[in-house]
């Protein structure tokens, strides 16, 4: 069993004088509806946040509660969105790694080296090294994919308000049956991703 993310990839690079070093992880590349958010993190190695995991292992009120800790103990958080249009204008591998580009780039401290999570790092004008599974393995990452996570679901319940058929506060724009109903009812919002399927076979 994982004994969850740690502290020790950054501070390698921090003893070696590289910092500060960023974690990043991007959410919400699956669903029908809304942005795709990436989040950016230097976590202080003197006052890491506790109970830190990846994002799907962490129930709602757990998330928030991590949330909470790392805005409080954190060097610098930064939170980027990628609209529904943007995604069908340039796909979603491309509007993943835009957003993950957004978030590091509005960081208040520029890093020095950035951890990201998956296969497939962004293109970034300081070295980056990407980490499989990261968000389980690594501190940094994991705070990323809470923020990410937190805030893309707080964007989704916005959306919600607007466009009440499609249940959005709960599926957060995957495709649930009260959210694939809705669609063949009511046809799809400006939140939508038309470039997705089913939504391309005009549900």
């Amino acid at each position: 069993m994982s004994a969850g993310p740690d502290f020790r990839i950054e501070g390698r690079l921090h003893r070696q004088g590289i910092w500060p070093v960023a974690g990043v992880d991007e959410v919400g590349r699956g669903p029908l509806a809304g942005p795709v958010a990436a989040a950016a993190v230097i976590l202080d190695p003197k006052r890491l946040p506790r109970g830190l995991d990846d994002s799907k292992g962490l129930n709602q009120k757990e998330r928030e509660a991590a949330f909470e800790r790392i805005m409080e103990k954190a060097i610098a958080v930064s939170i980027a969105f990628v609209t529904p249009a943007e995604i069908d204008a340039i796909n979603i591998r491309q509007a993943s790694l835009a957003a993950m580009v957004r978030a590091v780039a509005t960081l208040s401290h520029a890093p020095a080296y950035v951890l990201v999570d998956g296969s497939d790092p962004p293109r970034l004008a300081c070295p980056c090294r990407a980490i499989v599974k990261g968000d389980a393995s690594t501190l940094s990452i994991a705070a990323a994919s809470i923020v990410a996570k937190v805030a893309r679901d707080a964007m989704m319940r916005r959306l919600a308000a607007h466009y009440p058929s499609y249940g959005f506060e709960t599926n957060v724009g995957y495709a649930a049956r009260r959210h694939l109903d809705a669609l063949r009812e009511n046809g799809p919002t400006p939140a939508h991703r038309l470039s997705f399927s089913p939504l391309r076979e005009k549900v």
